[in-house]
């Protein structure tokens, strides 16, 4: 058979680890051709296809990225866009196609499939917000990123005697801010599924002061919303309000609007940092490439089992499927049990 696959978004730790299970066990269980399609849906707009043999995907596990590149890329936003993709997998000759990306790549596979296309979705992002997985390959890395430059912040925190915010990575859902700061010992951590009460935050940091803390670590998801007086489900700090092709504003912001907040209305010397995309890249962890190995294995496994529009998961510890139609449209948010437990250490 042959399979095309491509992976579509933002880089993300482990991509490299699913490209070479799809390409090692296509091509030794059951004979098939692979072929990258480069730069996501960008590249099977314009036809930039190229055959991944074992040589090519020999020594990947370990790199950050993706070899067969990527893009936000929206088929849907452009002119005959759902007909020329079909075209061009007719032209190439695909027999299959696996999509490794968020929810907007998922939205694009779960449309094609129903416009009568083979495809099989393998979720990705650092987020770790897509609906229907409990993990996806790429956020343990950013975890493990965000935790050790808080680590490096504490020290800075403590010595200054001063509040340090820190913006993380997540536009809907805050795992990577909770999981972060929980393993770092921030002080207060905020996320998009809870509005940000500035005077809450600042009597926390206020009340660690008074019992002889005079330092603090502040954790901040990017896409955390500030209430007011006259928005209490709270609103989002944005770089650009300019949307781009799945209709997403650039998120950012957040941190540097605290710290001058905290500092105004405290009067404790504040500083923010934001992580950006430090957080996924590099080296996937030992989690992330066994999960994105996984991951490859079965999309490929569901290519030869006929059961395309399905998505593969982690559900507990085993690896399954469900409909891609199921998985987009409802982020994943974080639970409150998890966000009770990081309460508790809050100022």
């Amino acid at each position: 058979m042959k399979v095309g696959i491509l992976t579509g978004g933002g880089d993300c730790p482990g991509l490299n680890a699913v490209i070479r299970a799809v390409v090692r066990k296509g091509i030794t269980a059951y004979g098939d051709e692979v072929y990258g399609i480069l730069e996501g849906w960008k590249g099977l707009l314009e036809g930039k296809i190229e055959r991944l043999d074992l040589n090519k995907v020999s020594g990947i596990l370990h790199r950050g990225g993706t070899i067969i590149k990527t893009s936000r890329t929206n088929p849907y936003r452009k002119d005959d866009g759902e007909k020329a993709v079909k075209k061009q997998i007719q032209s190439l000759g695909l027999e299959a196609l696996i999509a490794v990306g968020g929810e907007d790549t998922l939205g694009v596979a779960a449309k094609l499939f129903r416009a009568g296309l083979k495809v099989v979705g393998v979720p990705k992002t650092i987020d770790n917000d897509v609906y229907g997985t409990d993990y996806t390959f790429g956020f343990d890395t950013a975890v493990n990123i965000a935790m050790e430059a808080i680590d490096r912040l504490h020290t800075t925190a403590e010595s200054h005697n001063r509040v340090i915010v820190v913006e993380v990575m997540g536009r809907h859902a805050g795992w990577i801010a909770v999981h972060s700061g929980i393993a770092a010992g921030a002080d207060a951590i905020l996320i998009p599924e809870k509005p940000v009460d500035l005077e809450e935050v600042c009597q926390a940091i206020k009340k660690r002061h008074d019992r002889g803390r005079d330092f603090s670590l502040v954790v901040v998801a990017e896409g955390a919303k500030v209430s007011t007086e006259s928005c209490k489900e709270g609103k989002s700090i944005v770089q650009r309000t300019e949307l781009d092709q799945f209709g997403h504003v650039r998120l950012g912001g957040i941190g540097q609007f605290l710290a001058e907040e905290i500092e105004r209305r405290t009067g404790y010397e504040s500083r923010y940092v934001i992580l950006g995309y430090i957080q996924r890249g590099g080296s996937p962890t030992a989690f992330d490439r066994v999960l994105g190995t996984r991951f490859g294995v079965a999309a490929i496994d569901l290519v030869h089992k006929g059961e395309f529009g399905k998505m593969v998961c982690l559900n507990g510890n085993l690896v399954t499927s469900l409909p891609i139609s199921e998985a987009i449209g409802r982020p994943k948010l974080v639970n409150q049990e998890l966000y009770d437990v990081a309460q508790v250490f809050f100022g």
